[in-house]
């Protein structure tokens, strides 16, 4: 396979292998992704938030230094906005706190709907952050996954609890994590800013972890393992997949974590997701669609325009 994904010269598919690889890496880290979370809700259920994301950040790091290390050292960690990596390891921290939060208190599919409205987020915070400019197409596509959104949450329905606007706050938060992450790209390489913000969310979150201190069981330590494990391939392959094809084309693949959310929900924790949730989240997924067709469409526009041309943002 890896061989396939490099291509061979004189061959005409080599593309399609790349392609192929790539969308399968992307399914294979939703699922390493999820079963991380599955993991973690399991041992919500009797250590805190903080302790399970200090033990699995750890583990992160320690994965992370050697890394470091081959990549330069401490020439790899020089750095031209060291506030910026604070404040998104905070986002990053607080993120993860709201969600791990919610898992302990909501079912996994449920959880993993509401933090699709991430995107959307993300188009609305890119004009005022990043002065980009969106149409009313991409409005409509906010407005109606928002709506969404409300549909999950029956806000005026006796099913709505309180705990249902944390996974919606933890999507706000990674939201601005991506945006921060798009603010850096042009001076910081990518393992410098994973680095950090691992180190910021670690130390920060180190006394609130010690704070609500539960000494793991031989079987929670296996789950935390796990969970630092599963957390870190995800991130692999997922960067490893966008190395093979362009975002446009494995941006849809990443809702596959709903399949797996369900699928561990039955099985694990015998929870299935309602009208509501099944309903709001077509209409999450729909409209984030929509959002990320427009973004290619406004890339091609970028690209044919001529450079004397004004600048227009696309309906």
């Amino acid at each position: 396979m890896l061989r396939l994904a490099r291509g061979r010269a004189g061959q005409t598919d080599g593309g399609a292998d790349r392609t192929l690889l790539a969308v399968g890496l992307v399914l294979s880290a939703a699922l390493c992704s999820m079963a991380a979370n599955g993991a973690t809700k399991y041992l919500s259920a009797g250590m805190s938030a903080q302790q399970i994301l200090w033990i699995r950040d750890g583990m992160v790091l320690a994965i992370l230094i050697p890394l470091v290390w081959r990549a330069g050292g401490r020439r790899r960690l020089r750095t031209r906005r060291p506030f910026l990596h604070v404040f998104r390891g905070l986002l990053l921290l607080g993120a993860g706190l709201l969600f791990v939060s919610a898992l302990g208190r909501l079912p996994l599919e449920l959880c993993t709907a509401l933090t699709y409205v991430a995107p959307l987020f993300v188009t609305a915070l890119s004009i005022p952050v990043l002065r980009e400019r969106v149409g009313v197409r991409r409005w409509a596509a906010v407005g109606v996954g928002f709506l969404g959104v409300l549909v999950i949450l029956r806000p005026v329905g006796a099913g709505f609890v309180w705990v249902m606007l944390l996974p919606v706050l933890a999507a706000l938060c990674w939201s601005m994590v991506l945006i921060v992450t798009r603010l850096m790209r042009l001076s910081e390489a990518p393992l410098t800013v994973l680095f950090y913000s691992s180190v910021v969310g670690w130390l920060v979150n180190g006394p609130l972890a010690w704070m609500s201190w539960r000494t793991p069981g031989d079987t929670d330590w296996l789950l935390l393992i796990g969970i630092g494990l599963g957390y870190a391939l995800g991130q692999y392959l997922t960067i490893r997949a966008f190395m093979f094809a362009p975002p446009s084309l494995l941006a849809p693949f990443a809702y596959s974590s709903m399949i797996w959310a369900v699928l561990i929900g039955a099985t694990v924790f015998g929870t299935f997701p309602d009208l509501a949730t099944v309903a709001g989240t077509a209409v999450l997924i729909g409209a984030g669609l929509y959002v990320w067709h427009r973004e290619i469409v406004r890339g091609r526009e970028r690209v044919r325009r001529p450079p004397e041309q004004s600048p227009r943002a696309p309906p």
